[in-house]
Parts: structure tokens; sequence; C-alpha cells
């Protein structure tokens, strides 16, 4: 039975998503992820679930660590990042940590129970010297028996060959939101930069790990976009990271805000739900913005169909609930770490 809420018509996305084949699954309209969000509480967190239980185990947690590599001093004027060169947060640039460093930070996150160990950079994209020394960073990464993610901006032509290479497994470049509201939070790089640094990635045979920010002052309509633009990529990630903003004194989408969180907790349980059902075997993930939510909001979130953290004290340059908080959560609502 085909499911009302799918658009069945093969086209080009009007908003820039790869063009669909024949093969492609259906793709999913704005209107028709609107109607899930729409959907009753309990009504959108079932059916999340029952599509969770077709293609998960349900009480498996993958567990990631996300690392600094290089902090701070980067070009672009995010509005949400404490790590823009241009605002003044506190975040200070640092140099890139060495491959020592970054080893003895994996074989940490390990040991402490990650399975894929996660490495982000703050840079527009790596110049040549910059991705020479990611490579080596990489294989040592690997050489733990870790999957191993990076996010270091925009790709250029050979740079996602050159990091498949070395045994890189993930590529993270997030969509952040809707094309429509993207203008209002990025104006040194535009939706295309980011779709064709996606392309790159899935040519080259790498998994693409891509999902966006929420809390960020967008309307529901544009939560739905943007969970329609990451449902249309061909194919969707394997990874879809869901963050809720971190707002950071000094940065635009602090003065904006004005400090106080611009999305109700069950919105994003929603957006949870939402990617749970476009995407049903994408690992979706709780990323920033965890320790803000608190523990029942990440438990209805477990519920709606998220089935993978980032896992640490630390996420880049803001906090994360620790790993004895996290263990003690999960062993509570009988979850347990994914091997």
């Amino acid at each position: 039975m085909t499911d009302p809420h799918v658009a069945t018509v093969h086209a080009p996305h009007p908003t820039g998503a790869r063009t669909a084949v024949a093969a492609a699954p259906p793709r999913w309209t704005v209107a028709a992820v609107a109607e899930l969000f729409a959907l009753p509480f309990p009504d959108l967190v079932y059916r999340a679930q029952t599509v969770h239980r077709e293609h998960h185990a349900p009480d498996a947690i993958q567990l990631s660590t996300l690392v600094s590599i290089k902090t701070g001093g980067c070009p672009e004027d995010c509005g949400y990042c404490p790590q823009a060169a241009r605002y003044h947060t506190g975040v200070e640039s640092q140099a890139m940590l060495d491959v020592a460093e970054v080893t003895a930070a994996a074989r940490a996150a390990k040991a402490a129970g990650a399975t894929r160990f996660c490495m982000g950079a703050a840079w527009r994209g790596p110049k040549a010297r910059d991705l020479a020394a990611v490579v080596e960073m990489v294989q040592a990464v690997k050489a733990l028996g870790l999957e191993a993610c990076a996010t270091l901006g925009m790709l250029k032509e050979g740079q996602a060959e050159a990091l498949r290479d070395a045994g890189l497994d993930y590529y993270n470049h997030n969509l952040d939101t809707a094309p429509e509201f993207y203008g209002e939070i990025i104006g040194t790089r535009d939706y295309e930069d980011r779709l064709a640094t996606l392309d790159r990635v899935r040519d080259a045979g790498l998994h693409v790990c891509c999902g966006g920010i929420v809390g960020m002052g967008e309307s529901r309509l544009q939560r739905a976009a943007l969970v329609a633009q990451l449902a249309n990529l061909d194919p969707y990630p394997e990874s879809v990271p869901i963050n809720h903003l971190v707002q950071v004194e000094g940065t635009p989408l602090h003065a904006k805000l004005g400090g106080e969180s611009a999305l109700d907790p069950f919105e994003f349980v929603r957006t949870v739900a939402v990617a749970r059902i476009t995407m049903p075997k994408a690992r979706v993930r709780l990323s920033a913005g965890r320790r803000e939510l608190g523990e029942a909001i990440q438990a209805l979130c477990f519920v709606a169909g998220a089935n993978s953290i980032f896992y640490g004290d630390r996420l880049l340059t803001t906090g994360n609930p620790d790993v004895d908080a996290d263990r003690a959560l999960l062993a509570r609502l009988g979850l347990s770490a994914q091997a």
C-alpha cells in the first residue's frame, strides 16, 4: 500500500537536491513532512517507534565521540558558531592537534565505550597540508579499530578520495536548516556549496553524516523543509545528527534570541520522530544541546527513534553530559551501547 504521506513523483527537487531516478525511493514533499509534524504527539511517536523497530534493535544506542582537532579562527559567519573569528565568544584560535594527541583521545573514547570517533576542524575547508595531517589522524584512529568520521568544511576535488583512501568511514557536512531560512543564518557560503560537498563525499564512496540545527528561530514548516531536504538526498544520509541550538554569548543568534530557547522541547522530539519516519534506516543522533534538553526529553527522543548520541563531556566548544551521566541514563532506561 502506498503511504499517503509520501510523494511518488520522481522529479528534480526545487530546492537543489539531486534529481531522482527510476530506482530511487519515493521522495518526500515539504507538505507531506509538515503533515507528519502536525500529527497528535502520541500518534507521531507511535508511528516513529514502529518504523524504528522495523529497522533497528529497539534497545541499542550507538556511541560517537567528537573531538575538536582545530579550534577557533574560522572565517565563516555562521550565526550559531562560537568558533567564528569575527565573533567575541571567548573561544581562542588554537593550533591543530598532533597525531599523538588525537590518538590518545581516540583511545580514551574507545575505552569509554564509543565505537565511532569524529574529528572536527574549524575551517572553511582544508588546505593540502591540513588534509595530509588529517589523513594521518584517520589512519591512527582506524588502527585502534574505531569507525572514523571527519567534519572539515567544504571539500575540493580529490579531497574526499584522499580521506577515503586513508580509511575514513563517514564525512559530516550538515545542511543546518531549510533552504528558505539558510540566508538568515549564514552568508559566507550558500546551500549549493553544501550540496556540492555532499556530492563529492558520496561520489568518493564515503558514508554521509548530515543533519541540522533546530531552535534557531525557524518555523515548523522550515523544520519540515530541512527534513525533506535530508530525506530526498539520494540516498539519504546514513547518519543524521539533530542538534538543539546551544546559544553562546557573543554569537548573533544569542543576541537575536536573548539566550532563551526558541523551541518547545516537544517540538524537538517531533523533529526526531519525523526524521526517523522519513529516513528509516539512518542512525538518528542526538547531538548538541542534550544537556540543556534534560533526561526526560532525551528519553522521549529514544522512544521516537533516536539511536545514537555524541558521547563525552565536550562537543567541540560546548558542554555535553559526562560519560557517567550517560551510562546511568541508558541503564535506567534499559538501553545498551551498541558494540
